[in-house]
C-alpha cells in the first residue's frame, strides 16, 4: 500500500538506512508525522547539522566537527600505540572499555575480494606515513573477527613487521559468562589458541 507522496518519501529514505525495513520504516515515518512540530524540525536539523559539520579527522581518519579529532588532540594519550579499525563507529565501542590510552586509525572497511576492495581502497598508505611521524612501535589489528577481519590484520602484519612495528590482534574467544555448550567450533579453537597461563 502506497501513502500520500510526502508520507511515502519519508518511509522510501528511511527504509534506506542499515537495519531498517519497511515496516521500521513506516512505523518511524507514523511516529515523526505524530510527534511534535518543533521535535520533527530538531530531528531535521541535526540531520543537516551532522553532514554539514561533521568530517574525518586528518590524523586518524575518526568523525570529528574539528580538524583533528578529541582523540588525536589529547596529549594524555599514547602516540606510540595506534589501534586499528575498519570503521569509526568501532572506536566508540573500543572506547567505553576504558582500557586503550593509544591512538586510532580508521581503515574505512576491510579488505574483502569479492567486493573489489583490496589494500589500496583502505588507508594503509596514510597508516604507514604515521608510523615514524608519531613514533609508533605498536600497532593493534581490531579488526572484525571475520574472513575480511583476519585477512586484513594479517596484511596488516606483512606490511608492518619490515618496518620495525609489533603488530598485535584482540584477542578473542569465548565471552565472560558464556557457556561451553554455546560455542561454536570456531569460537572454541580461537579460545584454545589464544589461551594464556594463569
Amino acid at each position: 500500500m502506497n501513502f500520500e507522496p510526502p508520507v511515502q518519501r519519508l518511509i522510501d529514505e528511511l527504509s534506506r538506512l542499515p537495519g531498517i525495513g519497511r515496516k521500521s520504516a513506516q512505523r518511524l515515518a507514523f511516529h515523526i508525522l505524530n510527534v511534535e512540530k518543533a521535535d520533527a524540525e530538531n530531528l531535521g536539523n541535526a540531520i543537516i547539522e551532522m553532514r554539514e559539520q561533521v568530517r574525518l579527522c586528518i590524523r586518524c581518519y575518526n568523525v570529528t566537527a574539528q580538524e583533528q579529532c578529541m582523540i588525536c588532540t589529547d596529549v594524555r594519550r599514547d602516540p606510540t600505540v595506534i589501534c586499528v579499525v575498519e570503521r569509526a563507529q568501532d572506536i566508540a565501542v573500543l572506547e567505553r572499555t576504558q582500557e586503550f590510552k593509544g591512538r586510532y586509525h580508521v581503515l574505512g572497511g576491510s579488505i574483502s575480494p569479492i567486493e573489489g576492495i583490496g589494500p589500496d581502497q583502505l588507508r594503509m598508505r596514510e597508516l604507514v606515513a604515521r608510523l615514524d611521524i608519531e613514533g609508533v612501535r605498536e600497532v593493534i589489528a581490531a579488526t572484525n573477527p571475520t574472513v575480511e577481519g583476519d585477512t586484513t590484520a594479517l596484511y596488516l602484519s606483512r606490511l608492518l613487521k619490515p618496518l620495525d612495528v609489533v603488530v598485535t590482534r584482540l584477542a578473542s574467544g569465548l565471552p565472560v559468562g558464556g557457556d561451553l555448550d554455546y560455542a561454536d567450533e570456531i569460537t572454541l579453537g580461537r579460545a584454545l589458541a589464544g589461551r594464556k597461563q594463569i
